[in-house]
């Protein structure tokens, strides 16, 4: 196996009008242009009135007259809703080309306001739902006529204690703009505005410092230059620690609000109610991760001892531990690369996924200047699973588009199996088809390595892999969970408090040997997911899902694959918990999350040895 191919050269960041059009993804064929886009914008909604749907607002007084009625209701409301999805989609991708481009960020705002619009005009619509008779509903329900969206009215008919009156809900709904201003500002500041100063290395020569470099700068052998990039990323968050420290508590006083007006007893069980997970799902997570911590902090220390460091910092987890294992490689090699990691899925599984990150253009590969930083995966009903990544050639970017790649393929399957209103999945089981690819590809490299020193990167990637999802991740929730209390119990959020908290767990996490840094206490202001609501913990419960799948596809075959894939192709039409059950893995119990620490510990035992031989 070749472990050391060729890097792409690392040059100064390109305009987007000089990015190759294949390296681009392909949103031509979603709209051909702005115009086709504003065209469609006009037919689907008038944006000067209001209400902007009359023929939802007609509806409003008669469903409730029989199921037809309420059929119709629903199969117009997901038709407007699907529409808006797919205008909000191309406008987003091509706002997040260039974040600074007048045009696209114009066109955003605009079908961001509509989508605002239309959830005011339709926040009647589950208060209505609810305020009927239960005899009603269920007669309704069971009428042939609405079959097709069952599960769909379950769903919004459990929220009957969370939600308020119609008048009520329109309130809210109007006041949703408001709420998300924290979000948007916070995009704003750290995809557009934000600026590094250039950094030295160890040579003394100035390299430029972007959020994509910074990732590639942590893995460089040059530890000269990864701490001055670490320090001065970090020094540049903290000279707006009061202006982030504000925007991430008025992002944490919209949960608050939330959960109050709808009388849940804490914003977690409000972010995790909708979706039938109990809070126990999350806080069994931090224990069972926090009673496994010595396996961490053992492997920080074997870490700065093969890394020959007097004092182990931050800035010293990422990079590799031996140079001979260092796998870079273009583009186009990843994707094969990841291709022949997943022949176990079966080859239409690998020739649909190989023709999306080639010829069909999922994906939009490489930073241009302005361009939203990142990763992710993206799309809608009616579009392709888009894919965008800042791709600079290293094995971390590798893993990424293995990892996006995984998530469009679960959205590819839903998408197909399931009508709109079930295609879209919950985010509690998001990031299991990601993290099922990234260990499949780990696996496949360590199975064709032939050297120790190979077996040395990949083990120790693996252990990486673990370390930066399951317990990171697990940190990240830990933190979120503490300042959302903080909130509820009114103690005042300031920079002060959020940097000696996050200290307090970086310490706890990882353990003496590590030596934090004053510039480190303030990484949680450049977390953008501190803004998703509880999002982060489901990193470390999906990793700890995807280990147990790619167990029972390995070891039982065709069936344990076959049910893998149903898992993919269920969407929404299940609960998230029930939607793993289908593959064979129940969340409710801490077992899946124990294994994956005890399997990082297996491999911290093995990497000990491999660096002892």
């Amino acid at each position: 196996m070749a472990m050391s191919l060729s890097m792409e050269t690392i040059e100064k960041v390109k305009e987007r009008e000089q990015v190759a059009r294949e390296s681009c993804w392909d949103v031509d064929s979603f709209y051909a242009s702005w115009e086709e886009w504003e065209n469609e914008m006009h037919a689907l909604g008038n944006e000067a009135e209001v209400p902007h749907w009359p023929q939802l607002e007609a509806l409003k007084s008669r469903w409730e007259e029989n199921p037809k009625n309420l059929h119709q209701l629903l199969s117009l409301y997901l038709s407007i809703e699907r529409g808006l999805s797919k205008l909000y989609t191309y406008a987003h991708l091509r706002h997040d080309e260039d974040v600074a481009c007048e045009l696209p960020k114009r066109n955003y705002a605009r079908i961001s306001a509509l989508l605002h619009g239309f959830r005011q005009e339709t926040a009647w619509l589950e208060p209505a739902l609810l305020q009927c008779s239960q005899e009603k509903i269920a007669h309704f329900v069971k009428d042939p006529a609405l079959q097709e969206y069952a599960f769909y009215l379950e769903k919004i008919l459990r929220q009957r204690p969370h939600t308020l009156s119609t008048e009520q809900e329109e309130l809210m709904a109007k006041a949703g703009l408001s709420l998300e201003a924290a979000s948007r500002a916070f995009g704003a500041l750290n995809n557009a505005d934000l600026k590094f100063p250039n950094v030295l290395d160890q040579k003394g020569k100035e390299r430029e410092l972007t959020h994509g470099k910074y990732l590639v700068y942590l893995r460089d052998k040059d530890r000269t230059l990864r701490e001055n990039a670490f320090k001065t990323l970090h020094r540049t968050f903290q000279g707006f620690e009061n202006t982030l420290c504000e925007l991430l508590n008025g992002q944490i006083q919209a949960h608050v609000f939330d959960m109050k007006a709808r009388h849940y007893g804490s914003c977690l069980q409000a972010a995790l109610f909708p979706h039938q997970i109990d809070t126990a799902v999350y806080t069994s997570l931090i224990q069972a991760v926090r009673s496994e911590l010595s396996a961490v902090h053992r492997y920080i220390s074997l870490r700065k001892k093969a890394l020959n460091l007097e004092e182990i910092h931050l800035y010293d987890l990422h990079v590799p531990l031996v140079e001979e294992g260092e796998m870079k490689m273009p583009y186009e090699k990843a994707v094969d690369m990841i291709i022949d990691s997943l022949a176990v899925m079966g080859g239409e599984y690998q020739k649909a996924l190989k023709e999306g990150l080639t010829v069909a253009r999922w994906v939009d590969r490489y930073e241009n200047s302005r361009k939203r930083s990142g990763a992710y995966s993206s799309g809608c009903y009616d579009s392709k699973p888009y894919i965008l990544m800042n791709y600079n050639s290293t094995f971390c970017d590798v893993k990424t588009l293995s990892h996006e790649a995984g998530h469009s393929m679960h959205s590819f399957l839903s998408r197909k199996h399931q009508p709109y209103h079930y295609s879209s999945y919950a985010i509690f089981v998001a990031e299991v088809a990601s993290t099922f690819h990234e260990e499949l590809l780990l696996r496949h490299l360590l199975q064709k390595a032939k050297t120790k020193e190979e077996k040395i990167f990949l083990v120790n990637q693996e252990i990486d892999g673990i370390r930066g999802t399951l317990l990171r991740q697990t940190l990240f929730a830990e933190f979120e969970l503490k300042l959302h209390a903080l909130a509820e119990k009114g103690v005042p959020l300031t920079p002060g408090l959020l940097k000696e908290e996050y200290r307090k767990l970086n310490h706890e996490y990882y353990g003496d040997e590590i030596v934090l840094d004053a510039e480190g206490d303030i990484e949680w202001a450049r977390i953008p997911h501190f803004y998703y609501n509880f999002y982060v913990y489901q990193y470390a419960t999906g990793i700890s899902a995807a280990h147990a799948l790619v167990e029972k596809v390995l070891t039982e075959g065709q069936s344990a694959k076959e049910q893998y894939l149903r898992f993919l192709s269920t969407g929404s039409s299940k609960y998230p918990i029930d939607a793993l059950k289908v593959a064979g893995v129940d969340m409710r119990s801490t077992e899946a999350v124990s294994k994956a620490m005890r399997h990082f510990k297996t491999l911290v035992d093995q990497l000990e040895h491999l660096l002892a031989e």
